[in-house]
Parts: C-alpha cells; structure tokens; sequence
C-alpha cells in the first residue's frame, strides 16, 4: 500500500486538506477611507465579521476525508478512481464556495479582498489527486494485461 506512488500523493492531499482546515485563505480589509482599518482573515472555521461558513467548512474536511478513505482502497482499484473524480470536484467546489463567502463579505461589510497564498492548497490537492487517479488506472491496466497472460 505504503510503496505505491500514488499512495503518498494521496497522503500529501491529506495533509494539504486537514492544514487548510486552520489557515486562512482570505483575508479582508476595510476600505482605505473607512473611519477604523479593521483586517480580518476568512478560513474553513470562519472569519470574526463572518458567521456561519458551514459550506466551506464541510468542502474542506471532505477533501482529505475522501482522500484518507482512498489510501485504504487499494485492492479496488476501479472505485478507487472514482473516487478521486470526486475529489476533484469537491477541490473545484470548494473555490465556489469560497467566491461565494467572498461575495457575501464584499456586500455586507463592504471591504476588500485579498487571496493568501493558503488559498492555493485545493489546486495542488486537485493536480495530486489527478495524479494519483493516473497511476490507479495504470496499475489496473498492468493487473489486467497480467490476468490476460494467464
């Protein structure tokens, strides 16, 4: 399990996701000609201005949630694949869901946004999943030439 590639990609992915949990991605400021520059910074927890970002919270643990489930299926290649897709999807949504949050920060408190570094976790767990999916099929591929040998 452990000496397979696509194995440790997918604990990278784990690692990214469950960082990404308490870092902030976002962070917003008050317009220059506010009376009081007030800087705060939305993460997958929340934000202090900013309540109720179940959304984003719940996109986030999914990612290495599914990620860690996928180390262990190692032996059903094909679900295995699957899965990743869905993972995939789950990294694209997440930047939904956060433009989304974005949106709703700029129109009631009315600051500006600035993207942290941080904000680019999902991207690489979706470039690693993708390669991890890659090696999936490549090892079913080898394990069906090898039961067509036989």
């Amino acid at each position: 399990m452990i000496q397979r590639i696509q194995t440790l990609y997918l604990l990278a992915v784990v690692a990214l996701g469950i960082a990404l949990i308490w870092l902030p991605v976002v962070q917003l400021v008050t317009p220059e000609d506010a009376a009081e520059l007030q800087v705060y910074e939305l993460s997958a927890l929340g934000g202090a201005p900013i309540q109720g970002v179940w959304g984003l919270l719940v996109t986030t643990i999914l990612i290495p949630l599914l990620a860690l489930i996928d180390i262990f299926l190692y032996r059903k290649r094909i679900l295995q694949a699957r899965l990743n897709i869905f993972t995939v999807m789950l990294c694209l949504g997440y930047y939904g869901v956060l433009a989304i949050y974005i949106w709703l920060a700029k129109m009631s408190l009315g600051v500006e946004w600035h993207i942290l570094p941080y904000a680019s976790f999902p991207l690489v767990c979706l470039i690693l999943t993708l390669m991890a999916t890659r090696r999936i099929l490549k090892d079913e591929a080898l394990v069906r030439a090898a039961d067509r040998i036989r």
